[in-house]
């Protein structure tokens, strides 16, 4: 009898003993479990840009059958070139003109072969800068009025930048990074719980594209053919929660 007993309250003292073991492990889980929740959430910011500096790259060409006369031609092609930008508003000092290219142009036969020589090809590339873009972009739709002049233009490209670009990459990161803070906490104390610290953040390449557009690259875009634009910045950022 007093065996059964003692057997009985053994048994007893290991079942209370396994129980209070569940216990302390489940709760102890649940507080580590706790303590090493993270949240990952993603965070954006978005500001509109006015170019400030437009560049206009073109192109004087002309063929003759002299090749003398064809290099006073295009040379004398510049002086033309310069009154006429004067005339609408661009400083000559900010056109810059390149070396002269030529290469001789031929006949060819109905077989493809080569024949005669037709005479030579001139061109001279020259490009301008100015603040005013849209003076930038008005000229780049009146240029080829120079043909009146017998100068034979052709564009080869209109580009519009942001001269402090640098500094608004750095700014819309930092606003990127803060919205994505702001999302992580207020996620938390839908949950009830804090926002801990930031344990982890990797930026998102920036896209730099015309308004409205949306377009994306894994590479980042810059577009440069639009006065007006929109940078974009994107950070996945990791807090803890407490």
């Amino acid at each position: 009898m007093q065996n059964t007993r003692a057997t009985l309250i053994g048994s007893s003292i290991l079942a209370i003993g396994f129980i209070l073991g569940i216990v302390l492990i489940g709760n102890t889980w649940r507080s580590t479990s706790s303590a090493n929740q993270n949240i990952t959430v993603t965070g954006s910011a978005k500001r509109l840009l006015t170019s400030d500096i437009g560049v206009l790259r073109a192109n004087a060409s002309l063929e003759m059958g002299d090749q003398l006369e064809a290099y006073r031609a295009i040379t004398a092609q510049k002086p033309i070139i310069l009154a006429f930008l004067q005339e609408k508003g661009i400083d000559p000092s900010s056109v810059k003109f390149y070396p002269v290219f030529s290469f001789p142009n031929y006949n060819y036969n109905q077989n493809g072969q080569q024949t005669t020589l037709r005479g030579y090809q001139y061109s001279q590339r020259f490009e301008l800068s100015s603040k005013d873009v849209k003076k930038i972009e008005a000229l780049s739709q009146e240029l080829g009025g120079l043909i009146e002049q017998g100068v034979n233009v052709s564009i080869e490209s209109t580009e519009y930048y942001y001269s402090k670009i640098g500094d608004i990459k750095i700014e819309i990161q930092a606003e990127a990074a803060k919205d994505a803070a702001e999302r992580a906490a207020r996620i938390a104390e839908a949950t009830g719980r804090e926002l801990g610290p930031l344990t982890g953040a990797r930026m998102g390449v920036l896209q730099i594209t015309p308004v409205n557009s949306n377009l994306t690259s894994d590479y980042g875009v810059n577009d440069a053919s639009s006065i007006e634009k929109e940078i974009t910045a994107v950070v996945n950022a990791t807090f803890r929660i407490e």
